[in-house]
């Protein structure tokens, strides 16, 4: 293998073979009749066919460039046909270092769950009220982020505070590229200010934790019906009294796990269900996937991006009008301005970031 690493050039054969796989599942008749499997696996297979493909050119180029070598080092070639190949082996090297470039660019771009929607966790941390208020302050900065790039962003729980902050809100957002763009604000998100309830004018510093977990469907988590115990209740807090009247809340706990998802915000038992379930599904997704990253490697945690919520990755500092990523150094002195959307000032150089991680590990 020339260009590319052997560890790289494995990972593209187990790729060329789980397309084989896909292909043959496709065509059993057992998969053609759910429609959900089948679409998971046209899914998976619009992904690997890129790599593969240019995999199989790559080897081609590879083939056919230690033939040249061969023929332009052989004693018993005349002086020009030796010319020739190693002429041509120059040409096939370039081409040989090109195709492995476009391969990692591909893969980059391939990543599973880059092209997801989410669903979103923020939950006050450290500070009572002064982080209930600053969770509001993080929702508000991602529905206007949403709203700047087009995506659609749909509630799915709400627990408010008497002065209006939030103790706890879970929404999904939906559109292009929306995982890849915002899994690296999972973790710990740190505020210090002046907060409303102090009466001095002491800066207090206060917490809100994120979560952005990638959205699945039924046929990619499988939850067995007697693993869940479904509880309805009355909903509490603003809604009119139709909803506070009504048994229309649900709580779902998955016993394995010990989960528990609870959703109150539609007037339909329903639909508070069908939306409780898509945070489970998601929930039990983010576990799986981590754990299947942490048999690959085990500092994890210590790599952008990781979805530790424990982790303090930003702090928004109100006295100095500044913003400080952690994670790669950086500080914007405009707070308001990401505040009220402008978050590409972050989104963007931690892509760049990651993507140069990324590329180290191929």
């Amino acid at each position: 293998m020339r260009s590319l690493p052997e560890t790289l050039a494995a990972k593209l054969k187990a790729m060329a073979d789980r397309l084989a796989e896909v292909d043959a599942l496709l065509a059993s008749p057992e998969v053609a009749g759910d429609a959900g499997k089948v679409r998971a696996l046209i899914k998976e297979r619009g992904r690997l066919t890129g790599p593969v493909e240019q995999y199989a050119r790559w080897r081609a180029a590879s083939d056919r460039l230690a033939e040249a070598e061969q023929l332009a080092a052989a004693a018993d070639t005349d002086a020009e046909l030796r010319e020739l190949a190693r002429s041509e082996a120059e040409d096939l090297a370039r081409q040989e270092r090109s195709l492995a470039h476009e391969i990692q660019e591909t893969l980059l771009l391939s990543e599973p769950d880059r092209t997801r929607d989410v669903i979103m966790e923020i939950r006050a941390g450290t500070g009572g009220e002064e982080a209930a208020l600053f969770a509001g302050d993080l929702f508000r900065m991602y529905s206007l982020y949403a709203q700047e790039k087009g995506w659609k962003v749909e509630l799915i729980d709400i627990h408010k505070t008497d002065l209006g902050g939030l103790r706890e809100v879970v929404f999904s957002v939906r559109g292009k590229n929306v995982y890849g763009t915002l899994k690296f604000e999972s973790g710990g998100h740190r505020v210090q200010r002046v907060p409303v309830t102090e009466a001095g004018g002491r800066i207090h510093t206060s917490a809100a934790t994120v979560a952005v977990l990638p959205e699945v469907e039924d046929v990619e988590v499988e939850i067995k019906p007697e693993d869940l115990r479904i509880d309805t209740f009355c909903a509490s807090g603003p809604g009119g009294q139709h909803v506070n009247k009504t048994a229309s809340a649900v709580r779902v706990t998955h016993l394995p796990t010990g989960l528990v998802v609870s959703c109150q915000d539609e007037k339909s038992q329903h639909r508070n269900k069908e939306r409780a379930m898509r945070v489970l599904r998601s929930r039990l997704y983010d576990i799986q996937r981590q754990r299947q990253e942490e048999a690959i490697a085990k500092n994890r945690r210590e790599q952008i991006g990781s979805g530790d919520r424990n982790a303090r990755i930003r702090t928004y500092n109100w006295p100095q009008n500044r913003i400080t990523d952690h994670r790669i150094g950086l500080s914007v002195h405009q707070l308001q301005a990401v505040l009220d959307g402008g978050l590409d000032l972050f989104v963007e150089p931690l892509g760049a970031w990651d993507r140069q991680e990324r590329l180290k590990k191929l």
